[in-house]
């Protein structure tokens, strides 16, 4: 898979968990990539592994308009 590819799927997973409701909690990085903790209500969490540069670019906009 091309990253460009890699990096639409990404973002389309990152659209589906705001879609659904959910909203980004924590973030954790490290060289493999980030590690994207959603959560919904107190109980409901979710975590997706962002491995491409744009999709860490994408989360973390979107991060900031959330705040």
């Amino acid at each position: 898979m091309t990253e460009y590819a890699e990096y639409v799927l990404e973002r389309e997973q990152i659209d589906l968990m705001l879609e659904k409701g959910y909203k980004i909690k924590d973030v954790k990085e490290n060289l493999s990539g980030a590690f994207v903790t959603f959560e919904k209500g107190k109980d409901d969490t979710d975590i997706l592994h962002i491995k491409t540069a744009d999709g860490r670019k994408y989360f973390s906009n979107l991060l900031f308009h959330q705040k």
